[in-house]
């Protein structure tokens, strides 16, 4: 029968063929095709012959040819066949499809959605022929049936992929649907509709099931609806990981992972793959990315910047085209983040409004440990991403040659925190990815060597941190670090120290570095240039310190940590304990060749010495050899003789000019130094040889004799008396200021030998005190020169040669020593109160320095632990000494040069308290803890930070009460500002959430409203720890409306005809602080309030702009609503404290020009709050009450007493001007710096005009919205470039109908007439001046 057919359809005429099938049942037909297909024989030749038999134009040829496709879809569908049969017979039936009718097509369409719906599906392969079908029904013009009424093909087929969408689709044909669709010809509604149902599926599927379903959705974004696909994809993710790390973080141990981790990143890397393959192919899908996620930088960027999305913009960046738009935005986006978590943390307003979101930074780190499961095109974007961060928010300038470690300090600006990230990509990258070690190493050490101008402190430490991890894996790099040595010799010496102190650890293990390094140093050590000669000393001695020398002590005191990974390279390399003398003695012999260079290399060689001991004991013999051969050159061996030092010998003549050869003090410095250590450290584990017994009393005899002598000594020994010349103009007045240097330098190293020495003995105590006043003579003199002359290097407060260890020991003894057997020794150093107040300057010294440069002079002056505790120590005695005896307290007779002790000790105290927040802020805790002497031996670990703080603040706020109940001629402002700027910095130690904090508010308000005092600076600062105070509190704007009423009371209205009430809300405001330092303070304040308010409106804007899911929208709404009312809420009390402002007298200047500023800055946020609601009332439709409140208390509290302003700014202007000018008609400078400062403080007049035009333009737009006549409450703007007084008008035409009324009108001609009109306003000129 099948042969029939196929013999019959191979005919030219049909009719035969055609009788023949109208002669078969359906059964038999289908039956054949089963047999034929069942058998695996070809079906092809077949189903040609029967569809050409049956021809649709005939109504039992079409209902055949669709009881045919409806068979063999059943027999495709049932997967008994091979796959090639199967292939055969749905490429016949596509390709007959489009001669179906529409009533055959509607029938098979809605059969294929009924298997669907229904979930029938056995194989999906069927599915291939459905786009097809709906392709050909949407080319049918004719009306077909469709319930009960009619639809056209178009219209059937969206009908058809609506029912399909809204079925429900079987979880493992659902890639195989969405693949179907792409041959589907879609309108952007239909894609639309298709998008968000696949995109609801990803949830439903297995992880593995999600990449190809994905790529089938982004082969389907190339139809339209890119940025749907794109958001759809992002969001699902970053909702998949919040929820893994709710499930990896959950505290119920039986609740299991529902999916491991590296399979989700797996997943996560192949789509990310996917998606950057589909933009190199279509850029219009990557142009949507970067539109979509720029987009939501402007609104809530957690809902589009998560791990995902950054991972994804990495993987984007390799394409060329995107790369810098990609850099751009994440910087963008890490710099906003933290300005926002800045601006969140500083102001508890904002942190009760916005709720806080995960850091960009943390999702970053994020990307980088999720980069370990195979993200390979991600690791090339993080480094890049780390480098330019660091690059482009590194610190930029070099304070003095030096800057600050970056790691000493924390990162508090944006900037520096954007660089401390980039910092940690890096570091992190380097751990996990082996491949990418090595590019990291290179980059960092080409920018060490490249950007040696600028400060690299940054990328020292990340070379430090990177070569702490792992030394041994940076042998492989050793090539580039050997390198960059070459360019030592051109380096500044203190990236030379930094580069050097970084690759130490390198040094122990690889020997051939370490042989290149010292080859460098040996060639830099001749070099002709002196920063050159300073790095060599400065690599030597950094050899000396870390290659140890067997049998030398245990390195507990070593102020440089070393690693785990270098311990257990130290232990592989024991052997070289031994070999490292010969090493160390050949560096100590290179080093001597030192001690004939200039000073500066000499001092860095002297400065060293201590720590290469103190590391490295076995050394001590040379070293101390070495500097007793130097001393000798110097010492004069008679003991008769004086001075005992040959000062002459110290200085070099070279031509016209002279200068210091020998750093002598640093060199006895160093001697006393090694010295004491020696003596206290070694030589209690040593058995004494008489060799060096013998250097030891050498150098003991010659410091006693030089002691001796010195006392004997004066000041005309040394060529050096008042008469003397000091003045640094002459070759006579330069030396002398050498040789005074130098004298005053010696005596303080001896006055620290002697007291360590002395062992609290009476005569050593004696000899303190006489060598003190050799100091003292010589610091008066000079001190004295300096006020006469012009003397620059006298003017420089002359560096302390006392080590902070010293200073702390010497005030505890002056101070606090209370035994009965030192007590007779230490009132000889108690009876001099200059000795006691030097002590204190010096320490106040030692702290300033520790301030700027995160370091001091002297052993240990690197070593952050012993400056802790020294720190530590000062601290208590100083406190303890200005709360026992006050300044008021002290004799009249001890204040009469300088300041009093109490008040050097407040000052230190103010130094060490900001010091400690900012290098030591992980001690605070044992810092304050140190200081309560009460608790000390309880050892309360309970106590926490907040509880210690307020201990301190409290004894502070007394002697802040007691100062202010002094009568006012004795009121100490300095004192009082000290003890202010001491408890805005312990205040910020306090929890923001304490009662403590609130304790202080209270008290600091009460201080401000019952004392009224006129000294300016201390106003400021109390005024700056009241509002720090109030901000983390709450908002000040109610502060600033009582603040503002006050300054006008105080300093009267602009008419002065108004009387105005003082309504005295703060005592602290009078006619001497009103302005300018009260009322700069409110507007800066008032200027933050503002920054915070435009940062609300530009949150509210992003999220109205962006659209979210509808369970969400109820709670975004309600959190609009909030920041909508908080936002108008600030603005309506900002505007009634401007409102009291802007009718003050204030005085020209800085006060009116700050004014005119903040007021334009209103304006314009209230521009930016109606443009929000222009925005809302296009989906609403309204604007609350609370903003036509708001526009009704601008245009009757503001707009016009500024345009009142505006013209009392101009009138004190222009008679400061004229004034300028009669006085000082001959000098045309004065007259023209007068109008150029005129011109300067009028410039941002245009400025709010300009403003507050805007505003009323905008708000007639928003009338015409939202159908509310908002306008009603604005008058007319008057003030433009011209302007018309109506007070002066009326008092000219008064005056003009006076002069009319006397004169005759008879005797007057027309002409005379409009004469008269023409003089008129020249005589009201004359009258007004």
């Amino acid at each position: 029968m099948d042969q029939k057919i196929i013999s019959l359809a191979a005919e030219k005429t049909t009719e035969k063929l055609q009788e023949f099938l109208q002669g078969l049942k359906d059964d038999e037909l289908t039956g054949l095709l089963q047999k034929h297909a069942l058998k695996g024989k070809s079906p092809g030749a077949l189903l040609k012959g029967i569809f050409k038999g049956s021809p649709c134009s005939e109504e039992t040829g079409a209902f055949r040819r669709l009881k045919i496709y409806k068979y063999c879809i059943q027999l495709v569908e049932s997967g008994d066949l091979h796959r090639e049969v199967a292939s055969e017979i749905t490429g016949l039936l596509m390709l007959e499809a489009h001669s179906l009718p529409g009533s055959s097509l509607v029938e098979l369409a809605n059969g294929f959605v009924d298997v669907v719906r229904e979930g029938n599906l056995v194989n999906g392969k069927s599915l291939e022929l459905l786009p097809i079908i709906l392709t050909s029904l949407a080319t049918k013009k004719e009306n077909l049936a469709y319930g009960k009424g009619e639809l056209n093909g178009e219209e059937y087929k969206k009908q058809l992929i609506n029912t399909l969408c809204s079925s429900r689709w079987d979880q493992q044909f659902v890639i195989q649907l969405t693949s179907m669709f792409r041959d589907v010809p879609l309108s952007i509604e239909e894609l639309e509709f298709v998008v968000e149902k696949v995109l609801r599926l990803l949830s439903k599927l297995d992880l593995q099931e999600i990449p190809p379903l994905v790529y089938q959705l982004l082969l389907l974004s190339s139809k339209g609806s890119r940025i749907k696909v794109l958001e759809g994809i992002i969001a699902f993710f970053s909702q998949l990981d919040k929820s893994h790390k709710e499930e990896e973080s959950g505290d119920d141990l039986f609740n299991l992972v529902t999916m491991p981790s590296g399979e989700l990143r797996h997943v996560e890397g192949t789509i990310i793959l996917h998606i950057v393959f589909a933009i190199k192919l279509d850029r219009d899908l990557g142009r949507e990315l970067m539109k979509h996620l720029k987009a939501g930088q402007q609104g809530d960027a957690n809902k589009t910047i998560c791990p995902f999305s950054i991972a994804l913009l990495l993987s984007v960046a390799r394409i060329q085209r995107f790369e810098e738009q990609v850099f751009d935005l994440l910087k963008t986006s890490i710099l906003k983040s933290f300005k926002d978590l800045q601006l969140l943390h500083s102001s508890k307003f904002l942190q009760n409004l916005v709720p806080q979101k995960s850091c960009i930074s943390t999702m970053i780190l994020e990307v980088v440990k999720n980069s370990v499961h195979s993200w390979d095109h991600v690791t090339q974007g993080l480094v890049e991403l780390g480098f330019i961060l660091m690059d482009s928010y590194g610190p930029k300038k070099i304070l003095g040659g030096k800057t600050t470690e970056a790691s000493l300090v924390p990162s508090k600006t944006p900037p520096q925190q954007a660089c401390r990230l980039g910092a940690n990509i890096l570091l992190e990258t380097f751990k996990i990815h082996e491949m990418i070690r090595k590019e990291i190493v290179e980059q960092v050490l080409n920018r060490v060597v490249s950007k040696a101008s600028s400060s690299i402190s940054h990328f020292l430490d990340l070379l430090s941190n990177i070569i702490i991890y792992a030394p041994l894996v940076l042998q492989s790099c050793s090539s580039k670090v050997t390198e960059a040595f070459d360019y030592l010799s051109f380096l500044p010496l203190h990236t030379v120290q930094g580069l050097l102190k970084a690759v130490q650890p390198l040094l122990k293990v690889s020997m051939s570095m370490r042989d290149s390094l010292i080859l460098v140093l040996r060639k830099a050590m001749f070099a002709n240039q002196l920063e050159a000669r300073k790095s060599a000393v400065a690599g030597f001695l950094l050899l000396l310190k870390n290659f140890k020398i067997l049998g030398s002590l245990s390195s507990s005191q070593c102020s440089q940590s070393i690693g785990a990974t270098q311990v257990h390279v130290d232990v592989h390399s024991r052997y070289n304990s031994v070999a490292n003398e010969a090493f160390c003695l050949e560096i100590l012999d290179s080093l001597r060749r030192c001690l004939g260079q200039q000073a500066d290399v000499r001092l860095m060689l002297y400065e060293g010495f201590y720590d290469v001991l103190r590391r490295n004991s076995q050394l001590a013999n040379s070293v101390m050899h070495t500097l007793l051969t130097q001393l000798k050159q110097y010492y004069e061996p008679k003991y008769d003789l004086l001075p005992p030092l040959k000062l002459e010998a110290c200085i070099l003549a070279q031509g016209d000019h002279i200068f210091l050869q020998e750093p002598l003090a640093h060199l006895l410095c160093c001697i006393q130094h090694c010295l004491t250590w020696y003596r206290d450290k070694v030589m209690p584990l040593e058995e004494k040889e008489e060799e060096e017994e013998g250097f030891l009393q050498d150098l003991e005899d010659m410091l006693e004799s030089i002691t001796n002598r010195m006392i004997k000594s004066e000041l005309e020994d040394f060529e050096l008396d008042k008469s003397a010349d000091f003045s640094q103009t002459t070759n006579v007045g330069i030396k002398n200021n050498i040789y005074a240097l130098l004298v005053m330098g010696i005596c303080e190293v001896l006055i620290e030998y002697n007291f360590n020495m002395g062992n609290f003995s009476k005569n050593k105590f004696e000899e303190v005190l006489s060598l003190f006043k050799c100091y003292s003579r010589l610091s008066d003199i000079l001190k004295e020169k300096a006020g006469k002359g012009k003397s620059t290097m006298t003017n420089k407060t002359v560096r302390s040669f006392l080590s902070m260890k010293f200073v702390s020991t010497l005030l505890v003894a002056l101070f606090r020593d209370s035994s009965q057997s030192h007590e007779e020794s230490l009132s000889v150093l108690r009876s001099s109160n200059e000795f006691m107040r030097y002590a204190v300057s010096v320490a106040l010294q030692k702290v300033q320095q520790l301030e700027e440069t995160g370091q001091v002079d002297g052993p240990d002056g690197q070593n952050l632990d012993r400056i802790f505790q020294n720190l530590c120590e000062i601290t208590r005695v100083l406190l303890w000494r200005y709360t026992s005896i006050p300044t008021s307290v002290e004799e009249t007779g001890k204040k009469e040069r300088g300041k009093t002790i109490s008040l050097l000790c407040l000052e230190g105290l103010q130094k060490i308290f900001h010091t400690v927040q900012q290098f030591f802020p992980s001690k605070i805790h044992q810092f304050l803890r140190a200081l309560d002497i009460t608790n000390e031996d309880e050892g309360e670990e309970d106590v926490n930070i907040t509880q210690r703080a307020t201990f301190q603040i409290r004894q502070f706020q007394r002697s802040l009460v007691n100062l202010l109940s002094t009568q006012d001629d004795d009121f100490n402002g300095k004192e009082a500002l000290l003890i202010v700027t001491i408890l805005s910095s312990l205040s910020k130690l306090l929890d923001p959430s304490s009662p403590q904090l609130i304790q202080m508010l209270s008290w600091t308000v009460k201080i401000c409203k019952e004392n009224s005092l006129e000294d300016a600076s201390f106003c400021k600062g109390l005024m700056n720890l009241l509002f720090s105070l109030h901000v983390l509190c709450k908002s000040p704007v109610s502060l600033l409306r009582d603040l503002s009423q006050d300054i006008h009371g105080q300093l009267g209205d602009l008419d002065q005809d108004i009387e105005v009430e003082k309504p005295n809300h703060f005592a602290m405001v009078n006619l001497r602080t009103a302005a300018p330092t009260v009322c700069l303070q409110v507007l800066s304040q008032a200027e933050k309030v503002l920054e915070e308010v435009d940062w609300l409106i530009i949150k509210l804007k992003g999220h109205h702009g962006h659209e979210t899911l509808s369970e969400e929208a109820s709670q975004e709404d309600s959190l609009n609503q909030a920041l909508e009312k908080a936002a108008i809420l600030q603005l309506g009390t900002l505007l009634t404290a401007f409102h009291e402002l802007v009718q003050t007298a204030l005085p020209a200047g800085s006060c009116v020009d700050s004014l005119l500023r903040n007021l334009s800055k209103i304006y314009t946020i209230l521009t930016a709050l109606v443009k929000y609601y222009l925005q809302v009332c296009r989906s609403s439709g309204g604007i609350p009450n609370r903003m036509e409140k708001l526009v009704k208390l601008s245009g009757s509290h503001l707009t016009p007493q500024c345009y009142a302003f505006i013209s009392y700014v101009q009138n004190i202007q222009n008679e400061s001007l004229s004034f300028a000018g009669e006085k000082k008609k001959e000098k045309t400078a004065a007259v023209t710096s007068a109008m150029a400062r005129v011109l300067r403080e009028t410039k941002p007049i245009p400025n709010l005009i300009f403003a507050i035009e805007q505003y009323e333009k905008f708000l007639i737009h928003l009338s015409k919205k939202s159908k509310v006549n908002l306008m009603q409450y604005m008058k007319l703007s008057t003030s433009r470039d011209f302007r018309i007084n109506g007070d002066i008008l009326d008092t000219a035409l008064q005056e003009q109908e006076t002069d009319e009324e006397n004169e005759s009108i008879a005797d007057q001609t027309v002409a005379s007439e409009q004469r008269k009109d023409t003089q008129e306003p020249a005589k009201k000129k004359r009258k007004k001046k």
